[in-house]
């Protein structure tokens, strides 16, 4: 059924949210035990150097705009084109799992190899649901045209 591809969608926009109020969290705190002053939000670099000990949800958070952009493209394309079949949404749940990863590792423990290789089969996964995308459009093409379409 094509609307399965937006059961892992919906776990990522989960996802999107979680790591916001862990930011919004643990900025909060932050400020609350350090209270800034004027000067620590004088300037970006300012504000960035105050607010460093609670950056990583934060890069994560940014990160989670970043690649997952071409995921949020592909999904609606897969819904038009009716492509959003089992092997997408196998794909799909594994790029997702692979962000929830991902993020995890980038708020909690920190590993930067692991962190690393999450993001790097997360990226593969992506590519790999845009290459079978577009071999299906191929397919697809060629199927109209054999038939005279």
């Amino acid at each position: 059924m094509p609307i399965g591809i937006l059961w892992p969608t919906f776990a990522l926009v989960a996802l999107i949210f979680v790591v916001f109020v862990v930011m919004f969290y643990q900025r909060g705190r932050h400020t609350r035990a350090n209270p800034p002053r004027d000067s620590d939000f004088a300037t970006t670099e300012a504000a960035m150097r105050y607010f460093e000990p609670v950056e990583m949800p934060a890069n994560n958070y940014r990160n989670l705009f970043e690649m997952p952009l071409l995921y949020f493209a592909l999904v609606p394309l897969l819904l038009i084109t009716r492509q959003a079949d089992h092997l997408q949404i196998v794909l799909a749940w594994v790029y997702v799992i692979l962000r929830i990863i991902h993020s995890f590792i980038h708020i909690g423990p920190k590993v930067v190899t692991w962190r690393a290789a999450a993001y790097a089969l997360s990226a593969l996964v992506l590519m790999a649901m845009w290459i079978v995308f577009f071999v299906d459009m191929l397919h697809a093409q060629a199927v109209i045209s054999a038939a005279g379409g």
